[in-house]
């Protein structure tokens, strides 16, 4: 397995130095799989801009016909779909 070194202010260290039970480098690497993971599902989602270009003109036609309430709601929801994927890539 490889090794990893990372830097940590003087303060950071007496506190962990507090808690000797706990095996630091296990937690970091627990940290560095769940980050890993969001990174990996949000790359899977699929953002507005692109789902917009990808579904073409036929799309921005049948938009054109929609009604205003149903409109916003369909922002609404991709405007938070957007803002989870990147609050949650911007999260650690």
């Amino acid at each position: 397995m490889p090794n990893i070194t990372l830097s940590i202010s003087d303060d950071i260290y007496k506190k962990m130095k507090k808690y000797s039970e706990i095996k630091w480098s296990e937690v970091v690497r627990k940290a560095i799989v769940d980050y890993l993971k969001k990174l990996e599902e949000s790359r899977m989602e699929i953002s507005t801009k692109d789902l917009l270009k990808e579904l073409g003109n036929d799309f921005k036609k049948s938009l054109d016909e929609l009604e205003l309430e149903k409109a916003i709601e369909g922002y609404k929801k991709m405007r938070d779909t957007e803002w989870k994927r990147i609050s949650t890539i911007q999260a650690n």
